[in-house]
């Protein structure tokens, strides 16, 4: 059972990874999810910037150990992204990529909550007929 759900928390953090990077876009569908994607962001930016640990890999490592194996070497990004995914020498590319999605996400969530607010504010106009 700690393999499955081991790999439900992998799948769960992949999914928490993605959202972090294209969050952003959701909340041109619903405004008030920037919310939760800007506390999402901090959270994933704080993570990989300051010895914080995240729950899923404490999480997934716990799961781990019930199966008699050791915590991720390097931790989740290193074990299933760097030199996976992407090359661990592209990751400052990459940074800047995520960096540059997210703030487009938020420029044309911005842009659409303006522009639900201009015509909520229009005024509406009865045709009249004769």
């Amino acid at each position: 059972m700690a393999r499955v759900l081991a790999d439900v928390t992998v799948a769960v953090h992949i999914l928490a990874l993605l959202l972090i990077g294209f969050g952003g876009f959701v909340a041109w569908k619903w405004p008030k999810f920037i919310f939760v994607h800007v506390f999402l962001a901090a959270w994933g930016v704080a993570v990989n910037v300051f010895p914080i640990p995240c729950p899923l890999t404490a999480l997934e490592n716990n799961f781990r150990h019930q199966q008699g194996l050791g915590d991720l070497p390097g931790g989740f990004n290193a074990y299933y992204l760097y030199d996976t995914v992407f090359p661990r020498a592209m990751l400052p590319m990459v940074a800047v990529i995520a960096f540059a999605v997210v703030v487009f996400s938020y420029v044309g969530a911005y842009q659409r909550w303006r522009h639900r607010e201009e015509v909520k504010d229009a005024p509406t106009h009865r045709l009249r007929l004769g």
